[in-house]
């Protein structure tokens, strides 16, 4: 085996996994942004309600961009935590890691890919924010190229990371529950000789839940900051972070954060067994035939 593909193995092995999970889970996507933008519909009524107005296709809205996302972020932190992962066993002279240890690994792998993946994510929920608005005030984007032109003809480069800090945020919250419970439930599934599919999927089930509990509040507000557009006064509703999540608590309480939960779990949820078992699947495949 190469030493680049030593190198880079981690990185593809994770954009995989994430964009074969984002195929499936994107409809889901689609409706959590939708009940967290206003609708009041419930999961199933916003879905009908979608596919009535705008077609089954349109439960389908920026996967170009979702795509992009995976390819960058999924890439960028997926690969990473397998790095900082290894260098820290290294550290422990192969010991498995602490508790501590496995969030530090998630958190930062889950920052620095969220900037990276930051441009694609803002194109993404735009994207699918665009059915809620008046007809006249669309976007009309074709795709995710265009929708990085538009972005960046109006409001320049840093246009593109606009949230960027809220999305790092979340990021790290997300990855810190997913990737750190997981480890940890595969661990503990060892000590109880539960190996194998079973302690995959197991696992998975636990970090999909762990992922969505500490990341939903910052998705909310990650999602008001990238959606928001000037009012009649020129001014954006929000003028960061600490406004939006201000003027949240005051609107509903902590609560409000949670808002669109059930929707949420259910595609955060299987979206992290989805890549975490393809993730491993990959891995065995690898392993079965020396690559």
């Amino acid at each position: 085996m190469s030493e680049a593909w030593k190198t880079v193995k981690p990185y593809v092995n994770g954009g995989l996994s994430g964009m074969g999970a984002t195929c499936v889970i994107q409809p889901l996507d689609i409706v959590k942004v939708r009940l967290q933008l206003g609708s009041t519909s419930g999961p199933i009524g916003t879905a009908a309600g979608i596919i009535k107005n705008e077609g089954f296709g349109a439960l389908y809205t920026g996967l170009s961009a979702g795509l992009l996302r995976q390819a960058t972020y999924t890439t960028a932190r997926l690969g990473l935590h397998q790095n900082f992962v290894d260098m820290l066993k290294k550290q422990n002279d192969g010991a498995n890691l602490s508790l501590a240890q496995k969030a530090g690994a998630g958190l930062a792998a889950g920052g620095l890919g969220a900037l990276v993946g930051s441009p694609a994510d803002l194109s993404l929920i735009r994207m699918q924010a665009d059915g809620t608005l008046p007809a006249d005030q669309r976007r009309n984007y074709r795709g995710v190229g265009h929708a990085l032109m538009d972005i960046v003809k109006k409001d320049g480069v840093g246009g593109l990371f606009v949230g960027a800090g809220t999305t790092s945020i979340r990021a790290m919250a997300l990855n810190m529950g997913m990737l750190a419970s997981n480890d940890q439930a595969k661990e503990m599934m060892a000590a109880n000789n539960i190996t194998g599919f079973p302690a995959t999927v197991g696992a998975a089930s636990i970090a999909g839940f762990f992922a969505s509990f500490f990341s939903l509040p910052f998705d909310y507000v990650k999602t008001q900051l990238q959606k928001q557009k000037p009012g009649p006064d020129g001014k954006m509703p929000f003028s960061g972070f600490l406004d939006c999540c201000g003027k949240t608590m005051a609107e509903g309480g902590p609560l409000k954060f949670y808002t669109g939960f059930p929707t949420y779990y259910v595609r955060i949820a299987p979206h992290a067994m989805i890549t975490l078992m393809v993730l491993d699947a990959i891995k065995q495949f690898q392993a079965d035939n020396g690559l």
